[in-house]
């Protein structure tokens, strides 16, 4: 049983490791909200430390993030964002009371149809098992960012020379992820996949 999930545990987790680790970098290097703490505290900082961009203000309180690191100029920065909707922000509008139940179910319910897909995989689909795992350990990633925060921390600033229209939602290592798991499914259904070939007692190929 171990050995048939073994893609999906490792793969998963290692794409929310690089997730988390990368998103802690973000709040390291483009807020100020960990400056003066070390070792654990810098990490406890990480989980609990919120609204660092201040969207929405909040009274009395400052934006902690800082300007975008600039990459490569004119194409790609690295800039703090706060994500409380979907991919290019849908639904960021709704109520909190309503906003946060609706995310956490569809994860939920994404989750569970992915592991639904996987336990039906056959030995020779391994493209779709890794692509599987991808989408896992992203969905693991914002999932866990919206059960700690109710957003998602994003920070991968793709534009073209800043022109109106030229630039790409800022994303982070799990929407990575998820779209190549879904760029590798699209890839393994133009493929026509042979039949896996057993041996019978008597020595022949079916």
């Amino acid at each position: 049983m171990v050995h048939r999930f073994r893609v999906l545990i490792l793969v998963g987790l290692a794409t929310l490791a690089a997730d988390q680790v990368t998103k802690y970098l973000a709040v390291s290097r483009l807020t100020e909200a960990l400056d003066g703490r070390a070792g654990l505290a810098r990490v406890e900082g990480f989980f609990s430390e919120q609204n660092l961009d201040n969207d929405p203000p909040v009274a009395g309180a400052y934006r902690k993030s800082t300007r975008p690191y600039r990459f490569i100029e004119n194409y790609w920065h690295f800039r703090y964002v706060e994500n409380p909707g979907a991919a290019w922000g849908l639904f960021a509008n709704l109520p909190e009371s309503v906003r946060r139940p609706f995310f956490h179910l569809v994860s939920l319910v994404a989750l569970g149809f992915i592991f639904f897909m996987y336990v039906r995989l056959t030995p020779d689909q391994r493209m779709t098992r890794w692509a599987l795992a991808l989408v896992t350990g992203g969905a693991l990633g914002n999932f866990m960012d919206r059960l700690l925060r109710g957003y998602v921390i994003d920070f991968i600033d793709w534009h073209w020379r800043n022109q109106p229209g030229m630039r790409w939602p800022t994303f982070n290592v799990a929407d990575a992820a998820i779209c190549v798991g879904v760029g590798l499914l699209l890839l393994d259904s133009l493929f026509e996949r042979k039949p896996v070939e057993s041996v019978t007692a008597g020595g022949q190929v079916v």
